[in-house]
C-alpha cells in the first residue's frame, strides 16, 4: 500500500475569473456502471423494484449539474444553459454521458463530471438489492471510466 506524506496547505481558494471574457463553453463527460446481466435486463424491462432507473438517474444528474458549486467548494456557481443526459448499454454495463453548456468565464467540466458521477451512483442505489450476493457484497458492480470526453470553448 502506498504511503502518503501529509501536506499542509492553507491556500485553498476560488480562482479569480473576473478578468476573463464570457464565451460559449461546453463539456462532455461519461462513465460506466458494470452490472449483472439480470440487473441490466430488469432495467431494460422496467421491472426494478425502486422504479424507472434511468429516468431517476437523469433527474439526479440534472440536479447534480445545477448544484455542483454547492458540493465542490472551489467551483464557481455558473449559469447553465443546457444539460443533456443520455444512457447506452454495452456488454455488461450502462454508460452515462452528460453534456453541459453555458456562456461564461469558466469551464463546465466539473459540472459534467458531477452529473455523470451522480447518475451512476443513482443507478447503483436503484439496483443495489439486485446486485448484492448472498454475503451482501457487490462482486460485479463497479463504476469505471469517469472522464471528460471533450471540452469546447468559443463557437
Amino acid at each position: 500500500m502506498a504511503e502518503f506524506t501529509h501536506i499542509q496547505d492553507d491556500r485553498a481558494r476560488m480562482v479569480d475569473i473576473s478578468g476573463k471574457g464570457e464565451v460559449a463553453r461546453e463539456a462532455t463527460a461519461s462513465g460506466r456502471i458494470h452490472l449483472r446481466p439480470e440487473t441490466l435486463a430488469a432495467i431494460r424491462e422496467g421491472t426494478v423494484v425502486k422504479g424507472n432507473v434511468l429516468a431517476t438517474a437523469r433527474v439526479a444528474a440534472t440536479l447534480a449539474v445545477k448544484n455542483t458549486a454547492t458540493i465542490i467548494p472551489m467551483c464557481h456557481p455558473i449559469p447553465i444553459s443546457s444539460i443533456t443526459v443520455d444512457f447506452s448499454e454495452g456488454d455488461g454495463y450502462i454508460e452515462a454521458t452528460v453534456v453541459v453548456k453555458m456562456t461564461g468565464r469558466t469551464g463546465v467540466e466539473m459540472e459534467a463530471l458531477t452529473g455523470v458521477s451522480i447518475a451512476l451512483l443513482t443507478i447503483w442505489d436503484m439496483v443495489k438489492s439486485a446486485e448484492k450476493d448472498s454475503h451482501g457484497q457487490y462482486p460485479v458492480t463497479r463504476i469505471t471510466d469517469v472522464r471528460v470526453v471533450e471540452k469546447r470553448k468559443g463557437k
